[in-house]
């Protein structure tokens, strides 16, 4: 599930979307001198999810002493933003930014691209593709960020062509660009002009469902991507074919689509050539590397449609898996299943995370994935071996007819699972007061719920935690120094219902909220999709509903677990409080002892001790950060700043601020 639906919120339906310009220069309120004793040296943020995807900074200016002092450096508009209502469908602000030479690059919504000076905020260039796909069906306009390269000091004659550092990302129109990252423009050797067409040999497809929302991954001279596609509609969606290109020339150099071998051989048209097929498994979540083992790791979904999986025929052998691929050739080296037969939409939703930590694993090659079940599984990234025991445990089946359900699904051990309670009951049940939680006990008398991987049923069976996560596309952090984990959590609860093919059609539903229909075309049902909530809209889970956890990677224990957010903007006055909110975006720590996030639908970004989990500061920010901050120092002498972009996501307002932050002088 590519996570969001567009939809501007009554308060109270917040909970429920869950479940489903003008480019003016930084202007800043403060100053931005030289500190009185400068640190040394450059950090710069090189790569969506930073070194090794583990969203970690070895900047230390900023600590626990002083955090509380931070100031707005600058902040950046871009003007692109919408709420639906006009040309433009509702727009959500991913994006992570890169931070290289002093310049930092993102991409908004619209799919243009900004060049800013690091220190100053200074806009440098801009490029516009002049999109053409402006609306998206069910799914808000996203770009999650773009990606760098530089040419080799052995390439003297490719670089006599120009663009010897290029910025490369992709558009809603499923267009690869290349851009010159001195000066914006696309560069000419790049495919067509610097665009390249990323619908070649991709069918059954309409305008709005195949296009890349996360950065390609850059391994050598290879820019390897995925897209998104719908959830739910048919069986019929686009491949979800992962595919590579030369970064010089826009060559394909290979294409690997997430089948097995044997699904592919049974597979074939009528003169047996072996084709890319409808409806398999997609990477629309951002990719990992390791350029010395040569291998990239990509998170891959479910086969469509998510919620029922009778008619697969093995499509989904490496559904809802981490992947890992030879980076030159696109061959299969070794997968791990999450989840087998996902019929839950748990697709993995996050990227692989690479750690190298003594006493972690015997100190072997590591690799984190992250999943929205709120499983943490530790792998050997140059085998998938499970660096500790996984669990194949029993869970419910007694799935509708036609279903084929595994019997058991992969549990780790060590961490334990981090999403908690594992099964809702009537004790257990929440809401904001008395009298709303009797209304959740009686909400939930009405469905299956049999714990985690209840089944969907024709009854109506409750999914815990939601399709949504868990742990979603915001991924994890890992401080390297210390061998701790943090991970942010969604707690919530929905209902599944699946309606048999004729009696679907006959409804002829429309979409809407909180209730979702999907027509799952080309299966024997449609589905209905709604959150668990009390009479007053509020999560009939238990709190926190939602969550930050830190664990201690050696031990595999949980050093502390607080909530996320608060009710603020949620509920009525006085129904404010510490109750964690829903939250999507990720975090980052830093090698001063500080984890910052924003995420939480509350609107705050805050920052947190690593080691205790005290929340140290928070600033409430002109929208909610629904992205994964950076922290870099661009000069030398210069300032450690944290930037976050803020710009909504479906629980608040569009909108489309670049946000940094740093000390004041002394």
């Amino acid at each position: 599930m590519r996570f969001g639906r567009v939809i501007r919120w009554p308060i109270l339906a917040a909970i429920a979307v869950i479940l489903t310009g003008l480019a003016g220069g930084c202007n800043s309120d403060s100053p931005t001198g030289a500190l009185a004793h400068p640190p040394i040296g450059l950090v710069e943020w090189t790569a969506y999810g930073g070194e090794k995807a583990g969203k970690f900074s070895p900047l230390a200016d900023i600590t626990a002493a002083n955090v509380d002092q931070l100031e707005i450096a600058c902040t950046h508009r871009s003007g692109d933003f919408a709420d639906g209502s006009g040309e433009w469908t509702f727009t959500s602000l991913q994006v992570t930014p890169l931070v290289v030479d002093n310049q930092l690059y993102y991409c908004t919504p619209y799919g243009r691209v900004f060049a800013l000076n690091a220190e100053t905020g200074t806009q440098n260039w801009v490029f516009n593709p002049k999109v053409k796909n402006k609306r998206s069906g069910i799914y808000p306009a996203v770009c999650r960020g773009v990606s760098l390269w530089r040419a080799a000091e052995f390439e003297p004659d490719f670089a006599l062509q120009g663009c010897q550092s290029r910025i490369l990302y992709a558009t809603r129109d499923a267009e690869l660009i290349a851009l010159d990252s001195q000066t914006g423009k696309p560069c000419p050797d790049f495919g067509d002009n610097g665009r390249v067409s990323l619908r070649e040999g991709i069918s059954g497809a309409k305008p709005w469902e195949y296009y890349p929302t996360s950065p390609p991954y850059i391994i050598d001279n290879i820019a390897i991507i995925g897209a998104l596609v719908p959830d739910n509609e048919r069986v019929s969606v686009p491949s979800g074919v992962v595919r590579a290109f030369d970064v010089r020339t826009g060559e394909k150099i290979w294409a690997w689509e997430p089948v097995s071998d044997d699904y592919r051989l049974r597979h074939k048209d009528e003169l047996g050539n072996t084709l890319y097929h409808m409806g398999s498994p997609n990477v629309w979540a951002p990719i990992s590397g390791d350029p010395e083992l040569g291998l990239i790791y990509v998170p891959t979904g479910n086969p469509s449609p998510d919620l029922y999986g009778g008619q697969r025929d093995g499509i989904d052998d490496y559904g809802s898996s981490v992947v890992a691929l030879d980076a030159a050739t696109g061959t299969v080296r070794w997968h791990f299943q999450a989840v087998h037969h996902d019929v839950w939409d748990y697709d993995v939703a996050s990227q692989p995370t690479l750690f190298d930590i003594p006493g972690v694993g015997d100190g072997r090659a590591g690799l984190a994935q992250a999943t929205k079940m709120g499983h943490i599984f530790l792998l050997d990234r140059l085998t998938g071996e499970p660096l500790y025991p996984v669990e194949e445990r029993a869970v419910p089946q007694r799935g509708v007819p036609g279903e084929n359900l595994s019997p058991t699904q992969p549990f780790p051990t060590h961490p334990a699972p981090l999403h908690l309670p594992v099964k809702l009951s009537q004790e257990n049940m929440d809401g904001f007061i008395y009298f709303d939680r009797k209304s959740c006990q009686r909400e939930l008398a009405k469905y299956r719920s049999d714990g985690i991987f209840t089944p969907p049923s024709l009854e109506g069976s409750v999914i815990y935690p939601t399709t949504t996560g868990g742990i979603n596309w915001g991924g994890i952090t890992i401080d390297p120094d210390n061998g701790i984990l943090f991970a942010n959590q969604m707690h919530l609860a929905s209902v599944v219902q699946l309606i048999p093919r004729e009696t679907y059609d006959a409804m002829n539903p429309s979409p809407g909220y909180p209730l979702e229909y999907y027509p799952m075309a080309g299966t024997p049902y449609g589905v209905k999709r709604f959150p668990l909530t009390s009479n007053l809209g509020a999560p009939c889970n238990p709190r926190p509903w939602g969550s930050l956890t830190a664990v201690d990677l050696k031990s595999g224990e949980v050093l502390w677990r607080r909530p996320l957010g608060t009710t603020r903007g949620l509920a009525p006055w006085p129904l404010w409080f510490a109750a964690g909110a829903p939250n999507i975006g990720g975090s980052i720590a830093t090698a001063g002892g500080l984890v910052f996030i924003g995420a939480a639908a509350d609107g705050y970004f805050r920052a947190f001790d690593s080691h205790t989990g005290e929340e140290l500061w928070r600033y409430l920010l002109p929208y909610s950060a629904n992205a994964t901050p950076i922290s870099y120092r661009s000069t030398e002498g210069g300032k450690q700043f944290i930037v976050v972009a803020a710009g909504g996501h479906g629980w608040s307002k569009p909108g489309d601020a670049i946000v940094a932050f740093t000390l004041p002088d002394e």
